[in-house]
């Protein structure tokens, strides 16, 4: 019994062919990865992990939809996203009515997920691979959407980073120097909402988090420094995604499982660093706040005539 156990999650027979199978899952896996690394990190500072999951479950109502009517799949999640990241954006800029709005919509887009599926009488892979991801199932087309997606997150995040960084740490000093905290905030919404639509069609709708959440946290364990929170958030998504799909490819399991425990394992051995740089006496990693150690002034100094960030 035990043995047919470890043959589902593990059996590697004729892994070199299947290796050429999933090649476009790979790099799906690889973009998927770096998006989620660069912006998990932007989700850590701006205490969003919450809405990661209400975004999901609206982009898997909006997939399950599209299942239901036989069109893209792909575009009805990104449609579920995008319309999730405009109603968080606009009404939710305080944390307490952001995580309300949250708790509404993540009810209700689950609920019109399963009754889409419900009324969905195809392969029963195809509902399953929504909610836990499926290794072989970014073919050319989806590959194309994939990387251009990827691409607008990406260039996105660059053109807005300094002052989404700002605006991040410390919202009030941000908007009392002039920067647009609210429009920033519904421009990082639609670019998360991006995102986890990519995402969902390699971890599944139910697993996002571990993609474009823990990573982040784990490198914010070990590291105060924005940017090397930030390579340490992509080197960590791409171990988990990758090393996720080479597991998964042999074995019987879904590749969900081993993302998230690649993830899950890299998260507590950051803690277990952190917790003995701590006790060696280092200063405690974590989430970094406004000032020095995110590489931006203090408070104080945000709040000088001479400070220009914009």
């Amino acid at each position: 019994m035990t043995g047919d156990i470890w043959q589902q999650i593990f059996n590697y027979d004729n892994y070199g062919e299947l290796l050429f199978l999933v090649r476009n899952s790979l790099i799906a896996g690889a973009m998927l990865g770096l998006v989620g690394g660069v912006i998990g990190t932007f989700v850590m500072m701006r205490d969003l992990p919450f809405a990661v999951h209400g975004v999901a479950e609206l982009s898997f109502a909006g997939a399950s939809a599209a299942l239901l009517a036989g069109v893209n799949v792909a575009a009805g999640s990104l449609a579920g996203s995008i319309v999730a990241a405009l109603i968080i954006g606009a009404l939710g800029v305080r944390a307490r009515d952001r995580n309300s709005i949250i708790g509404v919509l993540m009810p209700f887009g689950l609920g019109l997920g399963v009754l889409f599926l419900a009324l969905y009488k195809g392969r029963a892979a195809n509902k399953f691979g929504l909610l836990t991801g499926q290794i072989v199932a970014v073919d050319t087309v989806q590959m194309t959407w994939l990387i251009s997606t990827c691409l607008v997150v990406l260039i996105g995040l660059c053109v807005l980073w300094r002052p989404l960084t700002f605006a991040s740490l410390d919202p009030d000093v941000a908007a009392a120097r002039g920067v647009p905290v609210r429009t920033l905030s519904s421009l990082f919404m639609i670019l998360l909402g991006l995102s986890v639509a990519v995402s969902i069609q390699v971890v599944g709708a139910l697993l996002v988090l571990a993609l474009l959440v823990t990573p982040a946290a784990a490198a914010m364990r070990v590291s105060a420094s924005p940017g090397l929170v930030t390579l340490l958030s992509v080197v960590f998504a791409l171990t988990s995604t990758l090393g996720g799909i080479l597991l998964a490819l042999g074995s019987s399991i879904p590749i969900s499982p081993y993302v998230t425990t690649i993830s899950f394992t890299i998260y507590i051995a950051c803690r277990g660093i952190s917790a003995l740089r701590i006790r060696a006496g280092d200063k405690p990693s974590g989430p970094f706040s406004a000032g020095e150690e995110a590489g931006l002034p203090s408070a104080p100094d945000m709040r000088r005539p001479s400070m220009h960030l914009r």
